[in-house]
């Protein structure tokens, strides 16, 4: 069966494909239909089945006779050690372990915050509260105890399960003092606190509140699956807010069982018993998707990944991973490769190792640039495939569907929308723009299973964030156009279309541009306010290990590049050349935060960057453009 035909079954008849799909989930009680929603906007997906996510994701695999497969790979060049662990003994920890949580009175409807770095005890405790209904809320490890303490307030979490540290290249990372202050700063109080206990840092333990991870489940009678409505929450991901208050984006049960064990095999050509590897962690919602629960749901391995693209030891880190444990689909950030092309231009250390087990990479997370996936696709030789989705999708919008069918790639875009995905471009107005014209994307809802319902306790914020602006629609937040043959591309966050002296731009083009420059590792481009134009463009560029050519004569050819291929139009003259980015930890490089210092303006420094030492490195180099502008 080809593309056309999947996604035309979904436009003739959304009902049926949907409840032909839901069909490979293990039901307690099967829905009577897949759809129930009072308007497009408030929409439920298998409302009124009777599932559980862990029998799913587990235990089933082991009642079919599968229990000495490896579920989970552990493998971290950070401590120099790696685990396998088997469904059946993943199932007998996590059962262990919900027993224990159980017993200390955490039940169905309640919530837990898991507050851990990249080891498979983070996927316990997710598997452990989805086996007894309750909600789980990841933060990613090491966050800031201001920003821990939102969102223990916002979810109001009868327990906290912690690791006593996370490990970085060349430093421990504390993580309990950061919950102990969290927990004092939080108006609202967890019931008690698990903590697991590194031997890189022993974290002290508050009597009465705090329990040591073994100690903990000792004498515990494990727990048996408990049956929930299709639509009850599984987890809250919270994402960062623009007023500073965290969105809590909701994922329900049942819609996100079925979507994610459909993308499996239709989108990364996996069969069950294969080994999936996303390299990304369980604080971002690819952790949640593609590291615990989709490959589990679909009896792959999954590779859990405590190391960096670079640095653990070296840029060789994912070609280790790959060879030893036969990897077959690898996804990642594209910013990863650009880490790895920087260090290793040529792409040498690849040839030291057997990489015949990969047969496809995918890129998502943040646009991939052309350069990054020619580079790939050159030394890995396998194909490189770019799919855009957001935490609020839980899986991909738009996507190559490689074990459908290949379609031709276009550099530079995600390719076509999968099924349940309608995706329209519009103008500021609302109408529909011509093909290849820059507008907001969006999707016609209602949206598909595994997209989120609601905000958490926040239902008039997530109408007026995604469904106010373009009513029917569900308001993606990025930019980009739909070319002649219904390739989508998406050119960047819709705040990243620059508006110069009335032409719209993206910033994304520009740096596709750049990108193609044979010394230039990776870039961001932002607009920056401009007394004639409103505003123009202004280029941070980051160099190849070991190029050596003037800087100067780099950021010149850079702006010849962008003149040369986008116009006159584009403005473009101001480029610098720094050391480095600043991104989050996921990766995403933080554009907007650079606009602001350039302008002038205040900025807070976001709980989920990597290093707020990089901030200073680029106001040098803004300076050295005479930015900001003083009056």
């Amino acid at each position: 069966m080809k593309y056309k035909e999947v996604y035309g079954q979904w436009q003739a008849d959304p009902e049926a494909f949907w409840m032909r799909t839901a069909e490979a989930i293990d039901w307690i009680e099967p829905p009577t239909k897949a759809l129930f929603a009072d308007d497009p906007a408030n929409c439920h997906w298998f409302a009124d089945a009777r599932v559980n996510g862990c029998w799913n994701a587990v235990d089933r695999h082991v009642e079919a006779g599968f229990g000495d497969q490896a579920a989970i790979v552990h493998a971290s060049p950070i401590t120099e050690s790696e685990k396998t662990i088997t469904f059946r003994e993943l199932r007998d920890q996590v059962a262990l372990f919900a027993g224990a949580l159980s017993r200390r009175g955490l039940k169905k409807g309640d919530r837990a915050i898991i507050y851990m770095p990249m080891i498979p005890e983070a996927l316990v405790a997710m598997l452990a509260c989805a086996r007894i209904g309750a909600i789980h809320s990841v933060v990613f490890g090491g966050f800031a105890s201001h920003e821990l303490a939102a969102r223990i307030n916002d979810a109001s979490p009868k327990c906290i399960i912690a690791a006593s540290c996370g490990i970085e290249p060349g430093r421990i990372v504390e993580y309990k003092p950061l919950a102990d202050e969290a927990i004092d700063l939080a108006a609202r109080k967890p019931d008690f606190c698990v903590v697991l206990q590194r031997q890189q840092a022993i974290a002290e333990l508050v009597e009465g509140r705090d329990e040591d991870w073994e100690e903990f489940q000792k004498g515990a009678e494990p727990s048996s699956c408990v049956p929930v409505e299709g639509s009850h929450p599984a987890y809250i991901l919270y994402t960062s807010g623009t007023t500073g208050q965290p969105k809590g984006v909701v994922r329900s049960t049942a819609g996100h069982l079925v979507a994610l064990h459909w993308t499996m095999k239709n989108i990364y050509d996996v069969e069950p018993g294969e080994v999936f590897w996303a390299a990304s962690d369980v604080g971002w919602v690819v952790g949640h998707s593609y590291i615990c629960y989709a490959p589990l749901l679909h009896r792959n391995t999954t590779v859990v990944f405590e190391g960096k693209p670079v640095g653990t030891p070296d840029a060789a880190a994912f070609w280790r991973v790959i060879e030893k444990h036969g990897v077959r689909a690898l996804f990642t950030a594209p910013t990863a490769f650009r880490a790895i092309k920087r260090e290793d231009p040529a792409g040498s250390l690849i040839e030291d190792f057997d990489l015949s087990s990969l047969k496809t990479l995918f890129l998502a997370g943040e646009r991939a640039d052309p350069d990054t996936i020619s580079w790939a696709e050159s030394h890995l030789r396998v194909p490189v495939i770019d799919h855009w989705w957001q935490t609020e999708t839980g899986w991909s919008i738009a996507a190559n569907p490689v074990g459908i069918e290949k379609l031709p790639v276009k550099p530079g875009s995600p390719s076509l929308p999968m099924p349940g995905y309608d995706i329209r471009v519009l103008d500021d107005e609302g109408a529909e723009c011509r093909r290849g014209e820059l507008g907001a994307i969006v999707v016609r809802l209602p949206l598909p299973p595994g997209n989120f319902p609601t905000l958490w306790n926040s239902e008039d914020r997530f109408r007026k964030s995604y469904l106010e602006r373009f009513p029917g629609y569900y308001e993606t937040g990025d930019a980009g156009y739909v070319d002649e043959d219904g390739y989508l591309f998406v050119m960047s966050r819709t705040d990243d279309v620059i508006n110069i002296a009335g032409h719209r731009l993206s910033t994304g083009a520009m740096e596709e541009v750049i990108a193609n420059h044979q010394d230039v590792a990776e870039c961001a481009v932002v607009g920056v306010e401009d007394d004639l134009k409103g505003q123009i463009p202004l280029a941070f560029i980051c160099l190849n290990s070991g190029c050596e050519k003037e800087h100067s004569a780099i950021s010149a050819e850079c702006v010849r590049l962008v003149r040369q291929t986008i116009g006159p139009v584009a403005a473009f003259k101001l480029a610098a050349v720094v050391e480095r980015l600043p991104k989050t930890r996921s990766g995403k490089i933080l554009r907007g935060v650079m606009a602001r210092i350039a302008d002038g303006r205040s900025y807070k420094i976001p709980a989920t960057i990597d290093d707020p030492a990089i901030l200073s490195e680029i106001e040098v180099a803004l300076n050295s453009l005479g930015y900001p502008k003083t009056n």
